[in-house]
């Protein structure tokens, strides 16, 4: 049995007109595609299908949260996620995926299969750059972020430089006014 067989949709049977699919989304489904970058998903994801006479018009929509690490202090948290896409399925003599909106498949076809697309769209609302919220507004109590502000270079403001300059440099400037004079 395929692993994501609940993620077929026959749309042979299906009427003209809207159909509306709705998953849940969890860790072992990730486990399947083999990303661990989650420690834990709770999604929902709704496919609204609308059937044409020549194509099919797909729309994910996203909603959860999913615990993953932070980049600064390495501690959990929950992620919120909310995001959309939108996906046109066309009837072609081959399958061609080349462009990320549009999806040609082989005349004669009768299900397509949802689940890379559902990957992709919860691993793409993640942000680049993963910050727990404690850590923006202050709130978090961490030792890896206490190491982190002792170990913060010192700013321009807290560094007075020495009105004192080396005597080196000094020469230098010399030769630098006495050839514009």
């Amino acid at each position: 049995m395929k692993p994501f067989k609940a993620y077929d949709i026959q749309f042979v049977g299906l009427k003209l007109g809207e159909h509306i699919y709705k998953y849940d989304i969890d860790k072992t489904f990730f486990d399947q595609f083999e990303y661990d970058e989650f420690n834990g998903v709770n999604a929902t994801v709704t496919l609204k299908l609308e059937k044409k006479t020549t194509l099919l018009e797909l729309q994910f929509a996203v909603q959860g949260a999913v615990n993953v690490h932070c980049d600064v202090t390495n501690e959990p948290y929950d992620q919120a996620i909310n995001a959309e896409f939108n996906l046109v399925v066309k009837f072609g003599p081959e399958y061609n995926d080349d462009n990320e909106a549009i999806v040609i498949i082989p005349h004669g076809s009768y299900e397509i299969n949802v689940a890379q697309y559902i990957y992709e769209l919860v691993v793409l609302s993640i942000p680049a750059k993963r910050i727990h919220p404690g850590v923006e507004d202050g709130t978090l109590d961490s030792d890896i972020l206490e190491t982190l502000t002792t170990l913060r270079p010192k700013s321009a403001e807290n560094t007075h430089p020495s009105t004192d300059t080396d005597p080196r440099w000094d020469e230098l400037k010399k030769l630098l006014t006495d050839k514009q004079q």
